[in-house]
């Protein structure tokens, strides 16, 4: 089958572009609003049940969380926008070898990243900035939260793959069954069994089970556009390399986020401790706010995610003004939600923050404060994940990879470690929105050039 009749059999090369945008980003929306949630409300029982030492705790384990999902939607991303660009340049074989090689070395990554943890759980707490007095919390929390990342990271990049194939609905589905899981069993495990905090965690890693169940069943059932055979799951060396180079962007993404996390509870802790807050004020603060925020992520990437095999379908089957329309489009929402979040934050920061349940006064005036000033600049905050999803999507990893550090590594880690010396905490505060002003900037200016680039090729005669 030729390009040209994949393009007319396959709907992401005919349906009108807008149709399409809401079709597959409402359910990446949907499900990744429904996850930011429920670790909101993992957040809500802690704050409520054991107070802000425990958010603290979490908040501690987050950098392991980061690092499963980098790896999730390296692997996932990579081969959905293979998968995607061979689909529309007509090379179905290929297609199919990519989905079957990225599956399995989901679940390989899956297994290796938990060993690691569960052997370096005790250093790895330390490093990330807990302090004597919530690491047994911390450890409790972590150790259960481990024993899922397999399942983490098929659920994660299963999805991606479900939804390149054409069945948006059932990816949706399956990451929000363990958000609903975790929902119902949080206050079971916690509350009724009295388990504290490890309930929290067991709720968690039984509902990763239960999502990754149901992606696996999709693939099990037979896809859409391809057949997958036992020799499609073979590890192949090249396509390996194809997938992590298209995925680095994503990677890169969530390992910045991760390095970030690590750098702001170490500079948290010392800085906190030198301030009338102190450390676990500063650290359960910032840990319920990085919740909150995740609300704001989960529209933003699932923006991108929806975008993302429109856009590599049709880059790769040379539909220059498709990609244009859905770019521009894209844009549009972007910014129109973040506007949203930029306004709640700015005019309701106590309600909430009050969400996670009570505090101290000094916890109150720290957590207001930080979240109108360092979440400042929400407004243009969708801009870089959407271009780092753009790129990665049109098979250009290594603009997609620069997109994705330029805030996290670039801007805020060095602005992080270096205001604080002069500024003590406040200089934690003000990091946030100095590094969110340079990154927008170069998001614009990489814009500008992408339209003007697609412009030229949608009037070169090869485009026609």
């Amino acid at each position: 089958m030729n390009g040209t009749e994949t393009v007319r059999k396959n709907p992401l090369g005919y349906d009108p572009v807008g149709r399409l945008i809401f079709r597959f980003s409402i359910p990446a929306i949907a499900s990744n609003l429904l996850n930011a949630i429920y670790n909101i409300v993992d957040q809500i029982f802690i704050g409520h049940g054991i107070g802000y030492g425990g958010i603290a705790a979490t908040s501690i384990a987050f950098p392991i969380g980061t690092i499963v999902a980098a790896v999730a939607i390296m692997i996932g991303v990579g081969c959905a926008s293979s998968f995607n660009l061979n689909l529309g340049a007509g090379n179905r074989e290929k297609a199919e070898r990519t989905a079957g090689c990225g599956l399995s070395i989901m679940v390989i990554s899956g297994l290796v990243l938990m060993s690691v943890f569960l052997l370096f759980l005790t250093p790895l707490l330390n490093l990330f900035g807990a302090t004597e007095d919530i690491m047994d919390l911390a450890k409790d929390y972590t150790f259960i939260v481990v024993l899922g990342i397999p399942f983490q990271v098929l659920t994660m990049g299963a999805c991606h793959l479900v939804r390149a194939d054409g069945s948006p609905n059932w990816a949706m589905i399956s990451m929000m069954s363990g958000a609903v899981f975790n929902f119902i069993f949080d206050p079971v495990f916690m509350f009724g069994f009295g388990w504290g905090i490890k309930g929290i965690a067991w709720a968690t890693t039984l509902g990763q089970v239960l999502s990754a169940s149901l992606a696996l069943s999709y693939i099990i059932r037979g896809m859409k556009t391809v057949n997958l055979s036992k020799q499609s799951f073979m590890p192949n060396l090249r396509i390996v390399r194809t997938i992590c180079s298209l995925g680095l962007a994503g990677f890169a993404n969530q390992i910045a986020l991760s390095m970030v996390t690590i750098v702001l509870n170490n500079t948290l802790r010392y800085y906190g401790t030198l301030s009338h807050y102190g450390s676990t004020v500063a650290l359960g603060a910032v840990g319920a706010i990085s919740r909150i925020n995740m609300i704001f992520v989960s529209c933003v990437v699932g923006l991108g995610q929806g975008c993302q095999p429109i856009n590599s379908f049709n880059y790769g089957a040379q539909n220059y003004s498709r990609v244009k329309e859905s770019l521009r489009r894209a844009l549009i929402c972007n910014i129109s939600i973040a506007v949203v979040f930029f306004v709640l934050f700015q005019l309701l920061p106590r309600p909430i923050i009050s969400i996670f349940g009570e505090g101290s006064d000094e916890y109150f005036e720290f957590a207001t404060r930080y979240l109108r000033i360092f979440m400042f600049m929400t407004f243009s905050n969708g801009l870089q994940p959407l271009a780092a999803s753009y790129f990665t999507a049109t098979g250009r990893a290594k603009m997609g990879v620069f997109i994705s550090m330029t805030r996290q590594i670039i801007f805020l880690i060095p602005l992080l470690l270096i205001l604080p010396a002069f500024y003590g905490i406040d200089g934690v505060v003000f990091a946030g929105p100095a590094a969110d002003t340079v990154a927008a900037t170069l998001s614009i200016i990489v814009f500008v050039r992408e339209f003007k680039k697609l412009n030229t090729s949608i009037n070169l005669p090869s485009s026609q």
